[in-house]
C-alpha cells in the first residue's frame, strides 16, 4: 500500500512553496513506511502516471482558505473533492481537479486522498516563505504522518478481517 506525498508550488513566490517545503519538512523528519515524495512544482499533466501508482495520495499546497497566515487545514475524502471543485484558485498550470479527473477517467484515483492547505501570507519574489507560513510547516508535516499512519491501519485491520 504505496503513499504518495506530492509538494506543489512555486519555490520562486515565497509562500506559494509552501507545499514544497513541507514535502521535504516530512521527508527529512520522519520515517514512513512505503512512501514516496514528489515535487510536483506547478503540476502538469505528467504528474497523473504518478498519482495513478499510488494508494493514498498527500497534496501540501498554499491555499486560499480565507484564513489567517499560516492557518492549516487537511480536505479528506468527500472535503477533498469538494474542494477541488469549489473552483478552488490556482497559479498552477493544471488543476487539481483535472488532475484528478485524469486519474478518475483511467479509472486509477487512490484509494485514500487528501489536500492539506496553508494559507500563505506572501506571494511575492522569494526562494522561502515567510516566517508565519514556514512556522506551519512541521504542523502540516505532522498531520501529513498522521494520516499516513492511519490509513495504514484501516488498510491492516481490513486485511486482518477479511
Amino acid at each position: 500500500m504505496k503513499t504518495l506525498v506530492l509538494g506543489v508550488g512555486n519555490t520562486l513566490l515565497a509562500d506559494e512553496g509552501a507545499g514544497v517545503h513541507a514535502m521535504h519538512f516530512l521527508q527529512d523528519h520522519y520515517q514512513l513506511p512505503d512512501t514516496e515524495f514528489l515535487d510536483g512544482g506547478t503540476l502538469s499533466f505528467s504528474l497523473a502516471g504518478d498519482i495513478a501508482e499510488t494508494s493514498n495520495l498527500i497534496i501540501f499546497d498554499a491555499a486560499e482558505l480565507d484564513a489567517k497566515p499560516g492557518f492549516i487545514r487537511v480536505f479528506e475524502g468527500a472535503e477533498f473533492d469538494e474542494f477541488l471543485l469549489s473552483g478552488c484558485r490556482s497559479v498552477h498550470e493544471v488543476g487539481f481537479a483535472d488532475l484528478m479527473d485524469i486519474t478518475r477517467l483511467q479509472d486509477s484515483l487512490p484509494e485514500n486522498c487528501a489536500l492539506i492547505g496553508i494559507q500563505p501570507e506572501h506571494l511575492g519574489w522569494g526562494d522561502q516563505p515567510g516566517a508565519t507560513v514556514r512556522a506551519a510547516i512541521p504542523q502540516a508535516a505532522w498531520q501529513a504522518a498522521a494520516l499516513i499512519y492511519r490509513w495504514l491501519d484501516e488498510a491492516t485491520a481490513r486485511a486482518v478481517n477479511q
